[in-house]
């Protein structure tokens, strides 16, 4: 039987090891993807770690459920090599992204298209042995996208950088208030979602990030201002510059800190939506909230459905590629430690 390398965490708070087992053999309508691609998630740091920062001192444990070794990695492209006897069988061969944010079926929220908010989820690479392996398991067929003719590294990332800067942005698409837009944060995430803002909204783009090096890159694909939330009297010149302020916010970062600064710069009757999952606590005088009249909305992962979306207007040449830097998938925990520490402009991609 063939063989199934893994980059596997043997150990929370810990380095991750290779691992060997024999392939999985695909039943039902299961399918067995040969990654060819895998993208590198802050989010992966947050699951080897074992806990996510609820701030004061808190923590969330996110280990409960989870046996050991485990694969990680979502953001996944390849080749189907086997199928389940009930999948379609001409799809031996040929090559899919693959949709990570997989619910359990069952329950009202799954009915409803919305598998990112089921309970009992078996997201890949968070619940389930996920990409950084040289094969992966997807439990139906459909969570397959074809991608051509997209470069596989492109296709890879949409479907967690990608679809959950798209799902974000789409919570202020229909706002009557359109004035301008502001990004927090150009990770991996928020890079895409620069990309995406420029396809999806008339007006300029801002972007904030305490990176020089991301605030040139932004400037360098779109963005029309970048600032650096640290600066003295920032604030204050943005509200200036802006006449009041933001009618739309992203924060992609998810922190403390990013989360004084939107709510400081977005507009009276303005919306922030949150996707970033940095951590720490938040907490907002219930009179400004109410006198500014924003609106604030946490945000995750899109759907299958925003999924296939985002694939159909990248094929058609609607988007514009984001900054990407392919490294061996051996090499996965250098680029895990570079990400830590702050070192990675765009999306690292993992290749087998």
């Amino acid at each position: 039987m063939a063989r199934m390398v893994r980059q596997s965490l043997v150990k929370f708070d810990a380095p991750l090891c290779e691992t060997i087992i024999d392939t999985p053999k695909p039943a039902g309508r299961e399918v067995l993807v040969r990654i060819e691609r895998c993208g590198l998630c802050h989010s992966d740091l947050h699951i080897q770690d074992g806990y996510a920062d609820l701030g004061g001192g808190k923590k969330l444990d996110t280990t409960r459920g989870m046996t050991l070794p485990f694969t990680l990695g979502h953001e996944i492209a390849g080749v189907v090599d086997e199928v389940g006897p009930d999948a379609p069988k001409e799809m031996i061969g040929k090559k899919f992204a693959v949709f990570p944010w997989i619910g359990c079926g069952q329950c009202r929220d799954c009915a409803n298209g919305d598998e990112n908010l089921c309970v009992k989820q078996r997201f890949l690479g968070v619940s389930i042995d996920g990409g950084f392996a040289t094969h992966v398991l997807v439990p139906d067929a459909k969570y397959l996208l074809e991608y051509d003719p997209l470069p596989v590294n492109q296709a890879a990332t949409l479907m967690c950088s990608g679809v959950t800067a798209y799902g974000a942005l789409k919570r202020l698409a229909d706002r009557p208030r359109q004035r301008n837009l502001l990004l927090i944060g150009l990770g991996g995430v928020g890079m895409m979602g620069l990309s995406f803002a420029q396809a999806m909204f008339k007006q300029n783009i801002t972007v904030a990030d305490l990176s020089p090096a991301a605030r040139e890159t932004a400037l360098k694909n779109g963005a029309a201002n970048a600032y650096d939330p640290s600066e003295p009297e920032i604030v204050r010149r943005i509200l200036k510059e802006t006449e009041g302020g933001f009618d739309g916010v992203v924060d992609f970062a998810g922190n403390e800190k990013s989360m004084a600064f939107a709510v400081a710069t977005v507009a009276r009757g303005g919306k922030i939506v949150v996707s970033g999952l940095m951590g720490g606590n938040f907490s907002l005088p219930m009179v400004q909230w109410v006198y500014k009249r924003m609106t604030i909305e946490g945000f995750m992962v899109g759907t299958l459905a925003e999924g296939k979306e985002l694939m159909a207007l990248a094929r058609a040449g609607k988007i514009k590629p984001t900054p990407m830097q392919e490294e061996p998938m051996a090499d996965v925990q250098k680029w895990i430690e570079e990400l830590r520490a702050g070192k990675v402009v765009g999306r690292i991609v993992l290749k087998n």
